[in-house]
C-alpha cells in the first residue's frame, strides 16, 4: 500500500518541480514533461483506488491504460514539437 502512495507522491513532486521550472524559464519541453508526470500521477492514484480502496469493484485497468497512453502521447508531441 505504501508503494502506491509513494509512487503517486513522487510523480506529483516531479510534475510540480517541472511545471515550476517551466514558469521560470518558459522552456516548452518542461511543460510537456510536467504534464506527462501529472498524468502519471493520475494513473498512480487510480491504481491505488483500483487495487487498495475498491479491489472488489470493476477493474479500472482500461482507464489506467488510457491515462498512460494520453501521457505518452503528450510527451511524444512535446518531444516532436520541440525538435522543429
Amino acid at each position: 500500500m505504501a508503494v502506491y502512495i509513494l509512487c503517486t507522491l513522487t510523480a506529483l513532486a516531479c510534475s510540480a518541480l517541472l511545471l515550476r521550472s517551466y514558469l521560470r524559464t518558459n522552456v516548452k519541453l518542461l511543460l510537456w514533461t510536467g504534464v506527462f508526470f501529472l498524468l502519471l500521477t493520475a494513473e498512480n492514484a487510480l491504481l491505488f483506488v483500483d487495487r487498495i480502496l475498491f479491489p472488489a469493484s470493476a477493474d479500472m485497468a482500461l482507464y489506467r491504460a488510457l491515462i498512460a497512453l494520453l501521457g505518452v502521447i503528450v510527451l511524444l508531441f512535446g518531444l516532436i514539437w520541440e525538435k522543429r
